[in-house]
């Protein structure tokens, strides 16, 4: 049975995806040395987010239920 930390961790690798997809994309077609910046921040968030999702540790119910790991 999917959980809502997985389904949180499946979210931010798509985020991971999508911000990554958009500032390539953009930056094809051309962006400033500002917009560039932004874009790198961006993603760089969503990367942090993934990570702390990941290293975050499950909050008790949940580990029950998932069991030992």
């Amino acid at each position: 049975m999917i959980n809502t930390q997985e389904i949180l961790e499946w979210l931010s690798a798509f985020a991971v995806v999508i911000s990554g997809a958009l500032a390539g994309h953009y930056a094809h077609e051309g962006m400033t040395a500002i917009q560039m910046a932004g874009a790198a921040i961006a993603v760089l968030g969503s990367v942090t987010l993934a990570v702390t999702l990941r290293a975050w540790p499950a909050p008790a119910k949940a580990r029950d239920r998932r069991g030992p790991r």
